[in-house]
């Protein structure tokens, strides 16, 4: 009639963690019965991460102890008591261990000083009636304030009280349970005739239960009494449905065992509206109530049931509780008391394990690099999702931010100013030499091969806007494959315009063979021939490995870079290779050629350019690869801004020098030796 034992230990589990008391005493009762709860509790504890600190046998009252055991009791009390983490004490055992237990305590402490280390909660087993226990403990029942006991469901009866009020004991010699109660509830005795006594000292029959105090008599339905109660309805019922059930049964004398198949299958509403059913394994569905003991300064006590442990309900549900109403012993100043054996362990922090100690017993340390925990108590820390970094303390992320060279931020807005800057002046410079393009300084030096130059130029500078802004799939595409195009063309041109003039020197020596290559067929088809072999790189690059935008959320911990994937590094390196050696080759036939006479050649301009323009992307190549994000697309662009510029300064500053503040220098009376190398070059 009473639930499963199971379901006890599942209670006191929920409960323990409910107020995260992990670090709990057990007083359990010598004997089989102890050891039995024993053996299926401390697994449940380690399950559920607590740990008993201490497990003591409570001797059976039975027992005569010597005063060497008792004194080894106390010795052991005394030691648990200045135990100041184990605030809990559960206990297991009948009605009278707690009575055992509360002398040894009493004996214990009493080398301390005002009680102080009393503040124990206590924890009680629904085998304990606390009524009983509390009339033969008198004087030690204060130490049990704020006790939490699991008890046997109960409801109050509506016709119980009622039922007390009229109980009497009968004169006749067969009561002899109820005569005796009724002789130490009242303090009195019966005569042995039936004659009514009239002394005092006599008791008359006619006292009142509720005139008991509450530790002598409980006038509340407890569980027991309703277990009991809900047996006697139980077994009507039965005996009911079997004597009804008369085409089946013979009338006569109903045994015990032919009540059993209709036990079985009962279902009825008692008196105080709760059904009273059984399960398949033929026990009551039932619950435990979790109750509040608050003694009061007269020595009475009274309980107040502060929830519930319902195994029907699922999950976290099966424990409610009221926190509010509960009053704790004295010593805590309602404060909900601790009984762990280490502190907790902030969010931001780990558990680390003690050597040599249980696992309730840990140091806290705070979580490595990266990482972070949410929560009191955690095993491990852990890390935060890609696009999170960890809060300063550790203990919660943060969203990255996206990172990329925007247009609106202080370098941005530099890198697009230089841009436009040096676009506009190289419009300014086209502009002026198609104005002036008959003048002797512009045809001398392939007016052609000057254009393309210029137009290149201008499409380098504002191709690095391409690299601004946050990637997309388009301008991750164009990026790369415009910048090697247009830079191959510029850098060819600058090639074409060394060889031409190399050819055109060359060619006028007496008797040279080099007249036939003179002509503007030479360098279109260098510019042509040296552009295509990068159109074709970066056409097999764009359609076989084609770059694409990309999140990188690992190189930097508080960011997310957002840059373009090369698609492959072959081809991207392919790219700036042949851009090097175009340069290096530029270099070189320039070098070569700078002694040649200032009145045929540009070469010692050239020669610097190239030199400039192949410092600038050595250095370059390094700086790129050591950076990440914004600064590296930063470094890109600022070195085709700046070798864009070193090639535009250099080779086109000294001509513009004479066509706007030198005019008289580009006549042709100071290019007669350059006529006729002029007409040979624009024929």
């Amino acid at each position: 009639m009473v639930p499963n034992e199971s379901h006890l230990y599942m209670g006191i589990i929920h409960l323990l963690k409910h107020f995260q008391w992990t670090w709990i005493g057990l007083f359990i009762l010598e004997g089989d019965s102890g050891e039995s709860f024993s053996k299926v509790l401390r697994p449940l504890l380690s399950q559920n991460g607590i740990c008993s600190a201490f497990t003591e046998r409570i001797p059976n009252q039975s027992l005569l102890l010597t005063f060497e055991d008792l004194h080894q009791l106390v010795w052991k009390m005394s030691l648990r008591l200045q135990d100041v983490k184990t605030r809990a004490w559960l206990i297991y055992g009948e009605t009278l261990t707690i009575m055992r237990l509360s002398m040894l305590v009493t004996m214990a402490g009493s080398g301390f000083h005002d009680n102080a280390p009393f503040g124990r909660l206590w924890i009680t087993t629904a085998q304990i009636d606390f009524a009983t226990t509390s009339f033969l403990l008198q004087e030690n029942i204060d130490l049990f304030h704020g006790t939490i006991s699991l008890s046997i469901h109960s409801r109050e009866c509506a016709q119980f009280q009622m039922f007390l009020q009229d109980v009497k004991p009968h004169w006749d010699q067969n009561d002899n349970f109820l005569k005796d109660f009724w002789a130490q509830a009242f303090d009195c005795s019966f005569p042995d005739s039936g004659v009514l006594p009239k002394n005092d000292g006599t008791c008359s029959g006619q006292e009142q239960l509720r005139s008991l105090p509450g530790l002598v008599f409980e006038m509340d339905m407890l569980g027991h009494s309703y277990s009991i109660y809900n047996a006697v309805s139980a077994v009507a019922h039965a005996l009911h449905t079997r004597v009804s059930a008369r085409s089946k049964y013979r009338l006569g004398k109903v045994e015990a065992w032919q009540l059993h198949p209709f036990l079985r299958e009962i279902s009825f509403n008692n008196s105080a509206g709760e059904e009273v059913s059984f399960n398949g394994n033929e026990e009551m569905i039932a619950e435990f109530d979790i109750i509040n003991i608050i003694v009061f300064p007269n020595m009475s006590f009274h309980r107040v049931k502060i929830g519930k442990v319902d195994h029907k309900a699922l999950g976290r549900n099966q424990l409610t509780i009221n926190k509010n109403i509960i009053e704790w012993h004295r010593s805590f100043n309602q404060v909900t008391p601790l009984s762990v054996c280490s502190d907790s362990c902030h969010p931001g922090e780990q558990k680390t394990k003690k050597e040599g100690a249980m696992f309730c017993c840990y140091d806290c340390a705070p979580c490595g690099e990266g990482k972070i925990s949410t929560q009191r108590d955690m095993d491990d820390c852990h890390e935060c999702p890609e696009d999170q970094y960890p809060r300063m303390e550790q203990d919660g992320c943060v969203l990255k931010i996206i990172s990329f060279l925007a247009l609106e931020e202080p370098l941005g807005v530099i890198l697009v100013s230089f841009a436009l800057c040096f676009s506009v002046t190289t419009a300014w410079v086209l502009g002026l030499f198609i104005k002036h393009r008959h003048s002797p300084i512009v045809k001398a030096n392939n007016q052609d091969l000057t254009y393309i130059l210029l137009v290149s130029l201008l499409l380098c500078f504002l191709s690095s806007l391409l690299f601004l802004g946050q990637p997309g799939k388009v301008t991750c595409s164009l990026q790369q494959s415009t910048f090697g195009i247009i830079f191959s063309m510029a850098i060819s041109s600058v090639l074409a315009k060394t060889i031409t003039v190399v050819v055109a020197f060359m060619a006028t020596k007496p008797g040279s063979k080099m007249r036939k290559w003179l002509g503007k067929r030479l360098a279109f088809s260098i510019v042509f021939s040296c552009s295509l072999i990068q159109v074709s790189i970066c056409a097999f690059w764009l359609g076989m490995f084609p770059p694409f935008p990309y999140l990188d959320k690992h190189s930097k911990a508080t960011e997310i870079l957002a840059e373009c994937n090369a698609g492959s590094p072959i081809m991207f390196y392919l790219v700036l290779g042949y851009m090097g050696f175009l340069s290096i080759l530029s270099f070189v036939v320039a070098f070569l050629a700078r002694k040649l006479p200032d009145t045929f050649n540009e070469t010692k301009f050239i020669t610097f350019s190239m030199l400039m323009f192949c410092s600038i992307w050595l250095s370059f190549v390094p700086t790129y690869f050591s950076t990440k994000g914004k600064y590296m697309v930063a470094v890109e662009v600022f070195s085709i801004l700046a070798s864009s510029a070193g090639l535009l300064g250099c080779i086109f500053s000294p001509k513009c020098y004479i066509i706007v503040l030198r005019p008289e220098l580009n006549k042709n009376e100071h290019q007669r030796r350059k006529n006729c190398l002029s007409l040979s070059l624009n024929s």
